[in-house]
């Protein structure tokens, strides 16, 4: 039960307009649940039936001996071996547990493709601040309209919706799902692979990172209404060296804003559209901006349905993806090297978006899998206006109990149609995979006033 009531009729007329009704989180009662039945961020903490998922105990929090901030990050299970194979030859054995994206690349490659799964480990954790901070987000947390379509209101520090009842509820706990305070990642590579198998360079990035939603200083009345805090410098390849990027992202997805550095103007230029289908610069085009991570930004173009919540397979404690030191090790040329990506059997929430009448995207329809530890987009589905199965975003979390967190790491799509593929997030040549900065970044690091002068031509 919610504080506040709304009779059958208002309910019913919202369900038909897509719309939920404003509500100010759920009773005290049941957010009791998150000290009970339910992990600290709203998901069950027991495992299911027939013990393929197990409880949630606290996660993974010791990191591997001999880790240290900045370096190569270990598998915590480089051990294991796969309990099952799935490939197209017994797909319809496990058809109940795979997304349709997962079939269809089955069915596409099926002499290469291949699911190689593994036990569950429910390693997700986070900081005891951000469990405290979740519980009071629970009764005090709403949802309000925006320019930028549906907004968090009167949450901070923690998962806004940790008892979500809408989809839309579920995206926005996404959208501000916990990857750390501040971070770096150097020489991060990012590709397109080619129908023909050719991986092409298509960025090689520095990324500072810095999240004031999550800012521990922080309150619900000092945040400005800026989650993530992104700077891009460009390394290669050579015709893209010296440009550099900012990007504001709000929770007023309509207050967002990204500024370029171009190196042919040698000027400053705000990005008049850092939304959406729009293409994604850093990735030179290859993707949109809803694509970063499976899915981002804001959410007016589409109704939000939450389907439910289901056991899939979906690529978790992938650690093993960061072990080869050559990025060509992962790239296979059709699909990331099966070898090198683990997959486990997770609970996730299945939201569905559908384009708005009078809106435009170039993906009309689509499908979001979300991990109910984390709150990650893990998989996703996209169709075309033809109602063409199209794309396959994707991202591959990996452990990090230094953080603690399990963090996607490399993410990008499949493109059914032309039998491409994009991958951004490349991090197996570079000695730094995701490094925590304390003190956080200075304000300035992110200014669009200072871009320019980080620019090497």
């Amino acid at each position: 039960m919610r504080h506040l009531k709304f009779s059958y009729s208002m309910v019913v007329l919202a369900a038909m307009l897509g719309v939920a009704p404003a509500q100010a989180g759920v009773s005290e009662a049941e957010a009791a649940k998150l000290k009970g039945e339910l992990t600290p961020v709203g998901a069950e903490k027991a495992g299911n039936k027939d013990g393929t998922i197990p409880a949630w105990t606290g996660g993974l929090t010791k990191p591997t001996p001999g880790f240290k901030n900045g370096g190569r990050r270990p598998d915590p299970f480089a051990d294991e071996k796969p309990i099952q194979q799935i490939t197209a030859k017994n797909m319809d054995q496990f058809a109940d547990r795979l997304t349709d994206g997962v079939k269809a690349l089955l069915k596409k490659y099926p002499d290469s493709y291949r699911l190689d799964v593994y036990k569950t480990h429910r390693t997700a954790a986070a900081p005891q601040w951000l469990y405290d901070n979740t519980f009071q987000n629970a009764t005090r947390a709403s949802v309000v309209e925006s320019g930028g379509g549906p907004i968090v209101k009167d949450a901070f520090g923690g998962y806004p919706f940790p008892i979500p009842k809408t989809g839309t509820e579920i995206m926005l706990n996404a959208q501000v799902r916990w990857r750390g305070e501040a971070w770096n990642t150097a020489a991060v590579n990012g590709y397109q692979v080619t129908a023909d198998g050719r991986a092409i360079l298509v960025s090689k990035v520095d990324l500072d990172n810095m999240a004031p939603y999550y800012f521990k200083d922080g309150s619900v009345e000092t945040f400005d209404g800026r989650y993530w805090l992104v700077r891009v410098n460009t390394d290669a390849p050579a015709i893209r060296a010296g440009e550099a990027f900012v990007f504001h992202n709000a929770v007023d997805e309509g207050k967002s804003a990204g500024w370029a550095y171009l190196v042919g103007q040698r000027r400053v230029r705000k990005i008049p559209n850092a939304c959406c289908d729009t293409p994604h610069p850093p990735s030179a085009g290859v993707l949109t901006f809803d694509e970063v991570e499976v899915f981002g930004g804001r959410l007016d173009r589409f109704d939000w349905k939450l389907v439910g919540k289901k056991e899939v397979y979906v690529p978790y404690n992938s650690n093993r993806v960061l072990v080869p030191t050559k990025d060509s090790d992962i790239l296979g040329p059709h699909h990331l090297n099966p070898d090198h990506v683990r997959w486990e059997l997770l609970r996730v929430w299945v939201v569905e978006a559908a384009l708005k009448p009078g809106q435009r995207h170039t993906s009309p329809k689509a499908r979001y899998y979300i991990d109910e530890d984390t709150w990650w987009p893990v998989l996703g589905e996209r169709w075309d206006s033809n109602g063409q199965l199209w794309r396959v975003p994707f991202s591959i979390p990996v452990a990090m109990p230094d953080v603690p967190a399990q963090i996607g790491t490399v993410w990008g799509a499949y493109e059914l149609l032309t039998g491409s593929y994009a991958a951004l997030a490349v991090l197996n040549e570079s000695k730094e995979q995701y490094k925590l900065v304390s003190p956080r970044f200075k304000e300035s690091t992110f200014s669009s006033e200072n871009l320019g002068g980080g620019g090497i031509r």
